[in-house]
């Protein structure tokens, strides 16, 4: 999509033109007739949020009417969600350009429906043989919208997009080694970025026993990547994300319909790639630190078994009792390295990491942990708020802390019991952060779509880049 700005007149116009409605009181610039302004004003009182339809041959004027007198973080996300119910519209019409302004509207109102926009008009479509309808352009009313925030607001955009992509695509064209590649190319072209990239070999003589013992049933490497943006000289964030390029169970192998989708499961490592990119983009004062282990969980070879027993990177002994725990084991080797090499002030982990989190607040939001970082959780779960990517915290008491200990080692990957799995895995993470302040996000239900849901089509949402992007916006907040 290609987003302009200039100045919009409602009622000279003469393309398609999308017109926000959010407030009775101002009407002065509406551009409809009389007859038109009664049945807006008598659709609202129905039902303030809606779209209605002017003909203006050969083009049309779509009027979202909504509430702006709701709490704000709502009614921005109310426009979000009709941003799909206005696409539909568009591309039923064959539109593919329209212009965009309102009355009775706030400039964050307008940016969240183009967000909306932007976010809804994204489908993974390089597989496929026919053409797939988009939009084409926006043009979008400069009162609203200043140049600079609307390039800003689009890199951002342009992140997940490309998150969006590198989850769709399948591992035989995205594994460990060609993520990795990829990475090291981004990383290139931005300004304060590093990156490197540690081979099966570098691997090994770190003694990473986590990440080694889930890639012994593949044929394809593991890779270890670094990426460090020195936006500040700050201790660092660290960005741990899980980057199990396709995951079977290994030996203890997903049934039926479980394996599924399970090209996702690198869902964490391309967030928070896309997060410390997106930074560097905007150049954001923060310094940051992304720490991505890769690789696909497979039954073949000399693959992991239960009962095998594990030594990480720090040293902990780890007793597998379920190889589709395999998660936790590459990312407490990332995150002991994190913690030994980098002293940061936080770690924050992304994971689509257990089934629980899905069974236990369905795909409406993350399941979150902490520990030692009340500060920083607090800032994250209200910024979740506002941006629509919400947090629900789960306790961690030291009692479940007796449901990962092993008789035969210091920690085993999961429990023999099915209660608290999202927190067991939360706990068994925060074992490796050895005291520094730890945020953990279960993404596992909102990282990848069966079905549509709101602004998102099926299949990946690059869900939080944004709420995370702007809990980096606002670091000053956080009290030392």
């Amino acid at each position: 999509m290609i987003y302009t700005l200039q100045s919009i007149n409602a009622k000279t116009y003469s393309g398609d033109l999308v017109f926000l409605y959010g407030d009775e009181a101002a009407s002065r610039d509406l551009p409809l007739g009389k007859k038109e302004i009664e049945l807006l004003s008598t659709r609202r009182q129905e039902k303030k949020d809606q779209l209605l339809v002017f003909d203006r041959l050969p083009h049309h004027i779509y009027v979202l009417s909504f509430d702006s007198e709701r709490e704000a973080s709502f009614s921005q996300e109310m426009l979000r969600r009709k941003a799909m119910d206005l696409l539909r519209r568009l591309e039923a019409d064959k539109v593919d350009d329209i212009a965009l302004t309102g009355e009775g509207v706030l400039p964050e109102e307008v940016a969240a429906f183009i967000e909306g926009l932007t976010l809804a008009d994204y489908s993974f479509d390089r597989y496929r043989s026919a053409d797939v309808w988009h939009l084409n352009t926006l043009v979008i009313d400069s009162l609203y919208l200043k140049p600079e925030e609307l390039e800003a607001n689009h890199r951002l955009w342009n992140r997940i997009h490309w998150c969006r992509e590198w989850v769709n695509l399948p591992v035989q064209d995205l594994n460990a080694s060609s993520f990795a590649d990829e990475l090291v190319s981004i990383a290139a072209d931005l300004k304060g970025v590093s990156c490197t990239v540690m081979d099966k070999k570098k691997i090994e003589s770190l003694r990473m026993g986590g990440l080694i013992g889930v890639n012994r049933g593949s044929v394809d490497e593991p890779r270890f990547v670094v990426l460090e943006y020195k936006g500040s000289k700050q201790p660092p964030i660290a960005l741990v994300g899980k980057g199990v390029m396709f995951d079977t169970g290994g030996l203890n192998i997903k049934p039926g319909s479980y394996m599924e989708e399970m090209k996702s499961d690198m869902a964490g490592a391309a967030t928070m790639a896309s997060v410390l990119f997106a930074a560097a983009d905007n150049r954001l004062p923060v310094h940051l630190v992304a720490l991505l282990p890769m690789t696909d969980n497979r039954p073949g070879y000399n693959a992991l078994a239960p009962d095998d027993i594990l030594t990480m990177y720090d040293g902990t002994t780890v007793e597998v009792i379920n190889t589709d725990a395999e998660g936790r084991l590459i990312l407490a080797d990332a995150i002991a390295y994190a913690q030994k090499n980098y002293d940061p002030a936080l770690i924050i982990t992304a994971a689509t990491l257990t089934g629980a989190a899905v069974r236990a607040i369905s795909t409406f939001g993350i399941a979150a942990m902490q520990v030692n970082a009340d500060n920083p959780y607090t800032l994250l779960s209200l910024v979740g708020n506002q941006v629509y990517e919400r947090l629900v915290q789960f306790p961690m008491w030291d009692e479940y802390d007796e449901m990962i200990k092993s008789k035969v080692a210091d920690l085993r990957n999961s429990t023999a019991s099915p209660q608290a799995g999202t927190i067991t895995a939360g706990k068994f993470l925060a074992h490796f952060a050895h005291g520094t302040p730890f945020i953990h996000l279960d993404i596992a239900g909102v990282a990848y779509f069966s079905k549509p849901q709101h602004y998102y089509r099926f299949g990946a949402s690059g869900y939080a880049i944004r709420l995370l992007y702007a809990f980096l916006q606002m670091q000053d907040m956080i009290k030392k």
